[in-house]
């Protein structure tokens, strides 16, 4: 087996870091789960109207 390079090693370390699951603890007014849907070259989701104006925060779960 080759031996790898520290930038390498370290490279394989963060990807493995960010494929992990971490928790999260927020705090807010409301939750709406959704599925998004495919909007050309994006991804889309849509919020109730009385959502406009306000700030978000979007997790991806799975």
């Amino acid at each position: 087996m080759p031996k790898e390079t520290k930038a390498e090693n370290s490279k394989n370390t963060a990807f493995n870091i960010a494929n992990s699951k971490v928790k999260f603890e927020i705090y807010g007014e409301e939750m709406i789960e959704k599925k998004v849907k495919s909007s050309g070259n994006s991804g889309r989701v849509y919020l109730p109207p009385n959502w406009v104006g306000h700030n978000v925060k979007i997790i991806r779960i799975d």
